[in-house]
């Protein structure tokens, strides 16, 4: 092709690739940003771990709010848990004890949950290691378990933040 067989410029299809390669560029840092800013931020990469920090908050809601039966429900990731109470070792009279007059922390007044970490074997951890401010001072470290969304209290390890 020469200069004389030069295609036709084409206002509206150059500004249409301009549009794509700046939206593309656009989307490809937000997209680092979010999975930057969720590990930063104590998140997990791309904010993975919400879920995890989701369970907790709601296991300590209801804790806080003297609902035990639904507290044992999320514990045992099982909403169901009251037409088979027999399934587990680990029954609600032992649970209720384990998380008022037993508990390191006394009744829960106030809960946050502050960062979360994904932990154990694997690419990407078999669970996620929860910090949560009880009461306002106490930290806790919950293991939630990937594999069955139980929870474990305390943590195998706990975090430094």
């Amino acid at each position: 092709m020469t200069l004389l067989n030069a295609p036709i410029y084409n206002e509206t299809s150059e500004k249409r690739k301009l549009g794509l390669l700046i939206a593309g560029g656009v989307i490809l840092a937000l997209a680092f940003l979010g999975g930057i800013g969720g590990f930063l931020l104590g998140h997990g990469w791309f904010f993975s771990n919400l879920k995890a920090e989701h369970v907790v908050n709601n296991f300590f809601d209801a804790l806080q709010n003297k609902d035990y039966a639904t507290a044992y429900g999320i514990w045992m990731h099982d909403a169901k848990w009251q037409e088979h109470p027999d399934k587990y070792d680990y029954k609600l009279k032992r649970f209720t004890e384990d998380w008022t007059t037993a508990s390191d922390f006394g009744p829960i007044t106030s809960h946050h949950v502050d960062i979360s970490k994904t932990d154990g074997t694997g690419n990407f951890g078999t669970g996620i290691i929860v910090a949560v401010r009880v009461n306002g001072e106490k930290k806790a470290f919950m293991w939630y378990q990937k594999s069955d969304g139980t929870l474990t209290y305390p943590a195998p390890h706990q975090l430094e933040y």
